[in-house]
C-alpha cells in the first residue's frame, strides 16, 4: 500500500493561474452588475483598512519603545 507521489506537495502554478483568472472575473462581473452598492461601501471599507494596517503593519515602526528612554535623559542638560 505504499504509494510515491513526485513532488514536494506544494500546489501546482497552473491551480494558481486558474484560482487568479477566477478571481479576476468575479471581481469584473461584481464591479459592474453591482456598481452602486461596490462604491457605496468603499467608505466602510477604508475604515476597517484602519484597524488591519495597524495588526499588520511591521514590528519596530516606531523605533523601539523603552529602550532608549534611559539615553535621552543624560543627553538633557540644564
Amino acid at each position: 500500500m505504499n504509494h510515491d507521489h513526485e513532488g514536494d506537495g506544494k500546489p501546482s502554478t497552473g491551480g494558481k493561474y486558474v484560482l487568479i483568472g477566477f478571481a479576476l472575473i468575479a471581481g469584473y462581473f461584481l464591479i459592474t452588475e453591482h456598481q452602486a452598492h461596490v462604491f457605496s461601501a468603499l467608505p466602510y471599507l477604508l475604515l476597517l483598512a484602519c484597524p488591519l494596517l495597524h495588526l499588520f503593519h511591521g514590528r519596530g515602526g516606531h523605533g523601539g519603545h523603552g529602550g532608549d528612554r534611559k539615553n535621552t535623559n543624560k543627553d538633557q542638560t540644564s
